[in-house]
């Protein structure tokens, strides 16, 4: 259940590149971006009642506003992170403009996409689930405040190497896991995340810098 949600994400990316492959144009699939999200959104909706940690809001106001100051640092450090050795590759991002003018319609999908649902499906896959997982495979069993070191790590990392900037990835995995064990709760590093997303897609817009997305 917390899996699926983070499947079906992958496989439209998986879906984006084949198309791509067989000579779709980045303009033709942006669109795909509003599909993929929508579904995973449908995803997560179907299986809402089984994310019994969702259930309940459990941050104080002293630990929410530390979420979300943790979301603005990971932002600062993910545009910063982005030497060449610190990347994988290239990326083409999200360029939402046509004929040189911004399609505003394009820019909410895309950051509402990934303000409200990526931090959610993510965070339930690599934080609640791996994480977790990782130290036990009975992974409901194991407390936020009881994961290993050598589990906060692997997750981290791999959690960085899915996207482009890989360091500023794993900096944030390393972020977002401490938060989870900290707080105790899977809405702080959701928020946090949120937070992230959110100011990079506007900071993305503001400065043209697509590649970012």
């Amino acid at each position: 259940m917390r899996v699926l949600p983070f499947a079906v994400y992958l496989a439209f990316i998986a879906l984006t590149e084949l198309l791509a492959r067989l000579g779709w144009t980045a303009a033709e699939l942006r669109w795909l971006y509003a599909v993929k999200a929508a579904t995973v959104a449908l995803a997560l909706a179907v299986f809402w009642r089984h994310y019994t940690e969702l259930h309940i809001f459990r941050l104080r106001p002293p630990r929410l506003l530390f979420a979300l100051a943790v979301g603005v640092v990971v932002l600062v450090l993910w545009i910063g992170l982005g030497a060449d050795w610190m990347t994988i590759g290239t990326s083409a991002g999200f360029d939402p403009t046509t004929n040189g003018r911004i399609d505003w319609a394009l820019v909410v999908v895309r950051i509402a996409g990934a303000a409200l649902v990526v931090p959610v499906m993510e965070e339930l896959f690599w934080r609640s689930f791996l994480l977790r997982w990782l130290d036990n495979p009975d992974f409901d069993t194991v407390a936020p405040a009881q994961v290993t070191i050598r589990s906060v790590l692997i997750s981290s990392v791999l959690f960085g190497f899915e996207h482009n900037l890989w360091l500023a990835g794993i900096v944030a995995g390393l972020a977002y896991s401490a938060l989870y064990m900290r707080h105790r709760t899977i809405w702080s590093p959701i928020l946090a995340h949120a937070v992230t997303n959110g100011l990079l897609g506007a900071w993305v817009v503001h400065t043209g810098s697509w590649s970012y997305w």
